[in-house]
């Protein structure tokens, strides 16, 4: 008996970019696998996913998360300022 299949988005976004992947996955697949299967890490070699976070529509999760039908994947950059920090600047302009 062959594997149902899932579809699953998986979404990266550079200041000047945002890609979204559509993919067909075996059921019970990870978040990593996901990532692996989309060529996205190929796409964009600054991708680190032992640094960066990744999450499904917002919410943090872990690689081995196993991904539901319609999920969409994301892998957040780093931020490059604390937000209250950038905040507190903009009060003080």
């Amino acid at each position: 008996m062959a594997d149902e299949m899932i579809a699953v988005e998986v979404a990266y976004a550079t200041p000047d970019r945002q890609v979204l992947i559509p993919l067909s996955l075996a059921t019970n697949s990870t978040v990593e696998q996901a990532i692996e299967a989309s060529g996205i890490l190929r796409e964009f070699l600054d991708i680190d996913l032992s640094q960066q976070k990744v999450g499904i529509f917002g919410v943090v999760y872990n690689l081995d998360k196993i991904v539901s039908s319609e999920d969409r994947v994301e892998i957040y950059r780093p931020l490059r300022q604390n937000p209250m920090d950038a905040r507190r600047g903009r009060l003080h302009k």
